[in-house]
């Protein structure tokens, strides 16, 4: 199966459109104000809109209220969300939508404990750990950390960029790659040379 392609932090319809032109599977769209790949419901959907079919829109929140994700939905439509804090079990599962659940890799996670305890999730998201960081470190963890077990049903993410992703699929294998500051030009703002890169060296594995 090939590994499918999310780049997050979309913030731009030119950008969406450049990421499903060059081969993403999957845009993710920011909704956590402090994030400055942040964007409102608004824009979003306006994002969403442009997108072709068969490109995944998904809504990445950080310890959100229930009613700021329904807010959400209600305005913008989102094919996926994405539960990037210490969200639990029964809030992701509440909104009528597939999700995923971002797990940041600290030194005593228990992968197959935690893919247990978000057993709805359609996949978990790996990022590294930072304290006090929710995501977008710009740093790679120890991808041996791993289990072959749980390949197919991790997102890979953490510092991830042309030059590494190739490595990253070699190893793992995962069901799919997340890419943000990785492919940019500056904070929110996607490179679409870059963006080209990452996929390419994903494709490049798959052959």
């Amino acid at each position: 199966m090939p590994t499918r392609i999310k780049i997050c932090g979309i913030t731009r319809v030119e950008d969406g459109l450049a990421a499903a032109r060059l081969g993403a599977d999957a845009i993710g769209l920011v909704f956590y104000a402090p994030s400055p790949r942040a964007v409102d419901a608004v824009r979003a959907a306006e994002i969403c809109a442009a997108l072709p079919p068969f490109v995944t829109s998904v809504g990445l929140f950080v310890d959100p209220g229930e009613d700021e994700v329904r807010a959400v939905l209600a305005r913008v439509p989102l094919d996926l969300l994405q539960f990037h804090g210490d969200e639990s079990p029964e809030f992701c599962r509440q909104f009528g939508r597939p999700y995923i659940k971002a797990i940041r890799m600290r030194d005593d996670i228990d992968l197959f404990a935690e893919r247990a305890r978000y057993a709805e999730a359609r996949g978990l998201l790996l990022d590294t750990y930072r304290p006090g960081v929710p995501g977008g470190t710009g740093e790679a963890f120890n991808w041996d950390r791993i289990p072959a077990e749980l390949a197919g049903q991790i997102v890979l993410a953490g510092g991830l960029e042309p030059a590494n992703v190739a490595a990253a699929v070699a190893q793992v294998r995962p069901y799919a790659v997340d890419v943000s500051g990785g492919v940019e030009a500056s904070k929110g703002i996607k490179d679409a040379a870059k963006m080209a890169a990452f996929c390419n060296s994903v494709f490049a594995v798959e052959k």
